[in-house]
């Protein structure tokens, strides 16, 4: 019997699987530099889709493995390269002012969404290396564990700051601009009349 028949956790494990291997395609995508008008609304898109899968797994119970040591995962990932394009693609959008723990401390920090998004790349891809190993029990006590302890607090802090961001673009827009839109809209409405 394998460790997911034992657990039960197979399911669950497969559709976390998924959710990480869709951020790591977003983050792909958006580093590619291919459309980095969209950067923003992908980004927007993969960490809220996360969020969401974190909350599921952080809702669970405990995932607790049979064996009480983690197996050895290899190597972590190398994901400064990552870091360095994004801090490039978002420049001075990258900082952001951030609190320490919004319960026990008011104090203000500095952060940064690049080094947010890889930091939340580095804790799936370490769950993930166990899921492919074929550890899923280990996998998912790992993406529970590090969404409570750190991910999680990070993707919702870049959830917020993305949508911030993309809120100013979108309507930080020029009068003028805005106004000459509304009346093209409204010609257009008035033509299929």
């Amino acid at each position: 019997m394998s460790e997911s028949e034992d657990e039960g956790w197979g399911p669950l494990a497969h559709e976390m699987h998924l959710e990480v291997s869709a951020y790591f395609a977003a983050l792909s995508e958006v580093t590619s530099g291919e459309a980095p008008d969209s950067a923003l609304p992908v980004l927007l898109l993969a960490v809220g889709q996360l969020c969401g899968a974190g909350a599921r797994i952080g809702a669970l119970v405990d995932v607790v493995p049979e064996e009480r040591f983690e197996p050895d995962a290899g190597p972590d990932h190398d994901l400064e390269r990552l870091r360095e394009k994004l801090h490039g693609l978002l420049g001075g959008l990258d900082s952001y002012c951030d609190l320490e723990d919004p319960i026990l401390s008011g104090e203000v920090t500095d952060g940064s969404l690049s080094a947010d998004l890889v930091a939340i790349a580095a804790d799936l891809a370490h769950g993930q290396v166990h899921y492919e190993a074929g550890h899923e029990t280990e996998a998912m006590w790992w993406w529970q564990f590090s969404y409570l302890g750190s991910w999680g607090e990070r993707a919702s802090s870049a959830l917020r700051v993305l949508h911030t961001l993309l809120a100013h673009v979108r309507l930080d827009a020029d009068d003028e601009d805005v106004m000459e839109a509304e009346l093209a809209a409204l010609h257009a409405v008035d033509a299929l009349d």
